[in-house]
């Protein structure tokens, strides 16, 4: 009976090696014209692609920032808005948005509105590594308790919208540059 159930759980772990996360590929007009393994996307020539950015707030109008992960491969450990990501092929933009606040996160989002929807980027980090997307932009709330995926997200902090508003001013290369293009176009909304 072991024998049986160490095969299944080695059936289960190849299973779970084989899933490679896909972005969507899209050309200069933003019309989708392919996929690619995200792992391999994000180079020195990054092509352009979908993604989504997501300003979590609480009940008190605190806005929710977040430090990535030192494990991430673009902008390590850098302060930016509450999450973002990548739709999968064929996925609806709100449910790749709910998958993504669960999977940093680890909560629901009680409200999610699409706020800069033409949004688009080009910018290169320190190692070289290009993000080149075209990222809707969305504000939702929420009122569970934060529980952060340490592999996405290494500090969180709530702020009050017009003080981190400033520290981008005054500061922008503390931060992600999507959050710094970001944020003052939500404030001026």
């Amino acid at each position: 009976m072991a024998q049986v159930g160490q095969l299944e759980h080695e059936q289960v772990e190849h299973v779970e090696h084989e899933h490679v996360e896909q972005v969507v590929l899209l050309d200069e007009a933003g019309v989708p014209i392919g996929v690619a393994d995200k792992a391999l996307v994000h180079t020195a020539d990054t092509a352009l692609h979908l993604a989504f950015s997501c300003h979590v707030f609480d009940e008190a109008g605190r806005i929710l920032v977040t430090r990535r992960s030192l494990q991430k491969r673009t902008w390590p450990g850098v302060w930016t808005n509450s999450f973002c990501g990548h739709p999968a092929p064929g996925e609806q933009m709100v449910d790749a948005v709910a998958r993504r606040a669960e999977a940093e996160l680890g909560v629901a989002l009680d409200s999610l509105e699409l706020a800069l929807p033409d949004f688009r980027y080009r910018a290169v980090d320190a190692s070289g590594l290009v993000e080149n997307e075209i990222c809707p932009v969305f504000t939702a709330t929420v009122t569970d308790a934060l529980l952060p995926n340490p592999g996405e997200v290494a500090e969180t902090q709530w702020v009050d919208p017009a003080a981190l508003l400033a520290a981008i001013e005054a500061t922008p290369w503390a931060f992600s540059p999507w959050l710094t293009l970001q944020l003052p176009q939500l404030a001026l909304r």
